[in-house]
């Protein structure tokens, strides 16, 4: 008899994503591209959601010698307590999203260094990592830190105090073999960290969690 809890992935409703990343993701933002919400749940109770969206840059998949419409982000993995590894759930999400889009392409993600991540679900699932981002500018809007592309949707920019943050840990997840194989001389070592010697890797940048459940060897160490 098999001791892995019953999972379920499908399609969530917005207000669903919406109570998942304000409840259980450490941004408690809900991004505002056009996205693709999977619902998560474990034992029939849910449990959260991991959601796919065209991200902050328009040119996210450009570099790659895609298409804008062959390549979009993993932008949130919000999810509660629980007993499946964060590996897992991702990996069926992108299963579920591959299905559904077939001229996807690629997938993009990063993990957040200014929050202290450094991709250990990438790394259990065996992402590509391929270094760190540019360091990006942030502007205050109504009291949160935006991406310039997110400030500019509220007006102008000008005037409003700004700071510049660390770049963060791309890892990207190819969904044929020939961009597979065109992705692969851009491989890096997999970033580590002192969380990552101690089991706390299920947490990550724009694909975060707050709530650490129990993992694998290979994801506790990454």
């Amino acid at each position: 008899m098999s001791s892995r809890p019953e999972l379920k992935l499908d399609w969530a409703t917005h207000k669903a994503a919406k109570y998942a990343v304000e409840h259980w993701h450490y941004s408690k933002k809900m991004p505002k591209s056009k996205l693709a919400k999977i619902g998560v749940w474990e034992q029939a109770k849910f449990i959260g959601c991991v959601i796919y969206g065209v991200g902050a840059s328009n040119k996210l998949v450009k570099r790659y010698g895609l298409k804008p419409e062959e390549g979009c982000e993993l932008v949130r993995v919000a999810l509660t307590a629980h007993k499946t590894p964060c590996s897992r759930i991702i990996a069926i999400s992108l299963n579920l999203i591959k299905k559904t889009f077939p001229k996807l392409r690629l997938i993009v993600s990063f993990a957040d260094t200014a929050q202290g991540h450094h991709g250990g679900i990438y790394q259990a699932g065996g992402w590509i990592f391929t270094g760190k981002s540019d360091d990006e500018r942030q502007y205050k809007v109504r009291g949160r830190w935006l991406h310039p592309r997110s400030a500019c949707n509220y007006g102008s920019t000008t005037g409003l105090p700004k700071r510049k943050m660390p770049g963060k840990y791309r890892y990207l997840m190819p969904l044929d073999d020939e961009i597979s194989k065109r992705i692969k001389p851009l491989m890096q070592p997999y970033p580590k960290s002192k969380a990552c010697e101690v089991g706390d890797d299920c947490s990550n940048s724009t694909a975060a969690v707050q709530h650490r459940p129990t993992r694998s060897k290979h994801e506790r160490y990454g």
